[in-house]
């Protein structure tokens, strides 16, 4: 049928709803032809030819469309491979802007841009239709009550980070209604709300909500799905699948009331965003969205060949980020996230592929300066997991001011230092106390470093102390995925045991990774689930498991009762003093003239350690003094902070260690607060004298505070 059509405006990009009627526009700088596809209930297709071009963006208004219209494109133009064309407008294609999706990927040979059957694959062109397999857009009332709701802006120092799947989080919750189980509702109902409060938690880090794919192939075959959704194919839209309403609009909603709750109760909402490449995958891949829209603009292809994809990632392909208008996009979408979702942060996934303007990394390129000048952005929090998986793409310490990086070298050397390694005392030093080695350089400050023991990919806490080896049979790829070097130590026995001592042990180390992640100086983040000693069996790469495997069984609660409140008694001590986590770096200095200092480092006897101690391979056991009364950084109204005074005694040795306080610290007298042997904070009131000693059990933590 006939459907009037009015010039409308090229911005913004995406649909655009009035309250009268609705502008259409996409951008495509290779196309010769773009239809805004149009579907009824049934299912039924008009096509709309937008005849307007302006800066390359095809755009249309068309008055009387509403929110709930299903709607898609079809891009016409040169389906020539081997010069990195891909149009073919026999693909639905999703609009890179919309807001919301209806339906997800069905996996049917057609929505492949070629032909299976042929001998050359991807060479060939495909005249069938697939529109049937693709989701639909959908246009979105984006009104909403916001009732005063802001960004929090909760300071870098007195963050505390949580990363956690919105699905896994709740899916197995008892107290949840189980319609609501596994979704933005879910994260929102007042149940999982009192949970992360009474942890101490004060940011929620959610892994991608980007409506994302599952690739075709194993995981197709072999029943399994893309969970954890590093395969985003729409930037703007929220996940379909954690929306708990059958009506495709109100995911934007649902999405809106969880951050607005979440903020009600003081806690931010960070996002894990993956701009680093598509769920379109390589040139085997289906034609979705970007590859049929303009292939070339927004793909990073191989110069001499661009039938084929850069991958910086691992994943088929990598964004073209050194295109205008792949940065365009980039730029709207987080902004959209700030402005509209009132998201506080975002965590970007493989970082470093951002900042390959040409191959190498560069910390000055484009992606990194505009953020650096935008008013929304510069001001959110901004986090990298710094390293892809090409030449020089670790790049941990090179990023740029207003980013905070994922500290690998804070994992592995926590790790390293816990189970026992020669010659990581040094390093674990460093890491302690902020990583100035890795980030004082360019003029950050501990808050840079981002401090983890565990993430969504490798081992659960718990798994780290329980098994040697990776076990990741179930993902069907006979164990070969997955990190194989995972620096973890089983106590003795592998995996599940009976043995008092091995489970006593790994309670211990448990609670020893904890202490020093909460005490050390940066932003620390907890994976959820490892406050209540979740496991996953030995596998290291749940990303496939959408089930019991990788959920959160809440039946745990009861039997690691001890861990779940230890852990929130040390959030709550942490959040209580400010020594454990300063806005600037220690000096070592004497402080107003006295022979104490902000920060002491001593071996076991009580003498500072020198440059000779530093290197020798065996130590494994350190004193470290934080004085309370030398914290440089001043209040909000430009207050004196002043905390306690601290001692932290580590032994990671296998045998007992006998403690003598420095000559400077021998006047006062000392609280033991916590011994990672028992499973709670210490209450005894007890005052040892300075010339006491402490005998710190083997692979154990001690903690003292000065009179």
């Amino acid at each position: 049928m006939d459907m009037p059509i009015w010039p409308g405006e090229p911005y913004p990009l995406g649909a655009y709803w009035d309250g009268q009627g609705t502008n259409f526009a996409i951008y495509s700088e290779n196309a010769t032809q773009v239809e805004l596809c149009l579907f009824d209930e049934q299912g039924q297709e008009t096509r709309v030819s937008l005849t307007e071009i302006e800066n390359y963006n095809w755009h249309g208004y068309l008055p009387g469309i509403k929110p709930g219209q299903r709607y898609g494109f079809r891009v016409h133009g040169p389906f020539e491979p081997e010069q990195g064309h891909r149009f073919n407008p026999n693909k639905l294609l999703i609009d890179p802007y919309a807001k919301a999706l209806d339906g997800q990927i069905g996996y049917d040979e057609t929505i492949f841009g070629y032909c299976w059957e042929d001998e050359d694959e991807d060479l060939s062109f495909c005249d069938r239709d697939d529109s049937q397999w693709i989701p639909k857009a959908i246009v979105v009332d984006e009104s909403f009550d916001w009732e005063g709701d802001r960004l929090l802006n909760i300071p870098e120092q007195e963050t505390v980070i949580y990363e956690m799947h919105v699905k896994g989080f709740t899916r197995q919750h008892p107290d949840i209604p189980p319609e609501w189980r596994g979704t933005y509702r879910g994260l929102a109902h007042p149940e999982a709300l009192r949970y992360l409060k009474s942890l101490g938690i004060t940011a929620v880090e959610l892994m991608p909500v980007h409506h994302f794919v599952s690739q075709p192939g194993h995981l197709a075959e072999t029943g399994l799905t893309n969970y954890w959704g590093y395969d985003s194919i729409a930037y703007f839209a929220p996940y379909r699948g954690y929306s708990a309403s059958e009506n495709p609009q109100d995911q934007v909603r649902e999405f809106k009331e969880m951050v607005k709750a979440l903020h009600a109760e003081g806690i931010e909402v960070i996002l894990d965003v993956v701009y680093n490449h598509t769920g379109e995958g390589n040139h085997l891949g289906p034609t979705l969205c970007f590859r049929g829209i303009d292939n070339t603009t927004y793909y990073r292809l191989v110069e001499d060949d661009p039938r084929y994809y850069m991958d910086f990632t691992g994943c088929g392909n990598s964004l073209n980020v050194s295109h205008p208008q792949v940065l365009k996009l980039i730029m709207d979408s987080l902004r959209y996230w700030v402005l509209d979702m009132h998201v506080d942060g975002f965590r970007f996934d493989l970082a470093s592929a951002l900042a390959r303007e040409l191959y190498e990394v560069d910390s000055l390129a484009a992606f990194f300066d505009i953020i650096h000048q935008d008013p929304i952005l510069s001001k959110v929090k901004l986090i990298a997991e710094p390293w892809d998986i090409a030449d020089g793409g670790y790049q941990v310490g090179n990023f740029p001011l207003l980013w905070s990086e994922w500290n690998g070298r804070y994992r592995d050397a926590v790790r390293d230092f816990w189970r026992g390694e020669d010659g990581t005392l040094a390093e674990f030093a460093y890491r302690l106390t902020g990583s100035s080695d890795l980030y004082k350089f360019n003029g950050r400050r501990p808050s840079a470093s981002i401090n983890f023991v565990t993430a969504h990919d490798g081992f659960t806490l718990n798994d780290l102390v329980s098994y040697n080896e990776k076990h990741n049979e179930a993902n069907g790829e006979d164990n070969r995925d997955g990190e194989s070097h995972n620096r973890s130590w089983n106590c003795g026995v592998e995996g599940p045991t009976d043995d008092p001592e091995v489970l006593e042990l790994r309670n211990r180390q448990r609670r020893n990774f904890l202490v020093t992640l909460m005490l050390s100086q940066g932003i620390p983040m907890l994976v959820s689930g490892d406050e209540l000693g979740r496991s996953q069996q030995g596998n290291n790469n749940v990303y496939c498991q959408d089930n019991e495997l990788a959920w959160i069984d809440w039946t745990l609660q009861e039997g690691n009762a001890n861990l779940l409140e230890f852990t929130q008694q040390l959030i709550q001590f942490r959040h209580r003093h400010p020594v454990f986590r300063r806005r600037k770096w220690f000096q070592g200095q004497p402080i107003y003239g006295s022979q104490v200092t902000d920060l002491g480092w001593f071996n076991p006897n009580g003498e500072e350690i020198d440059e000779e101690q530093w290197q020798e391979g065996f130590a494994k056991a350190i004193a470290v003094f934080l004085n309370g009364n030398a914290i440089p950084a001043r209040g909000k109204q430009g207050e004196r902070i002043v905390d306690d005074s601290f001692l932290l005694l580590f032994n990671a040795h296998y045998e007992a260690i006998e403690f003598a306080l420095p000559e400077s610290l021998k006047t006062h007298k000392w609280l033991v607060i916590l011994d990672t042997t028992k499973s709670e904070f210490c209450d005894s009131k007890i005052r040892y004298s300075g010339e006491d000693t402490f005998t710190v059990e083997s692979r154990s933590t001690l903690l003292l505070k000065r009179q």
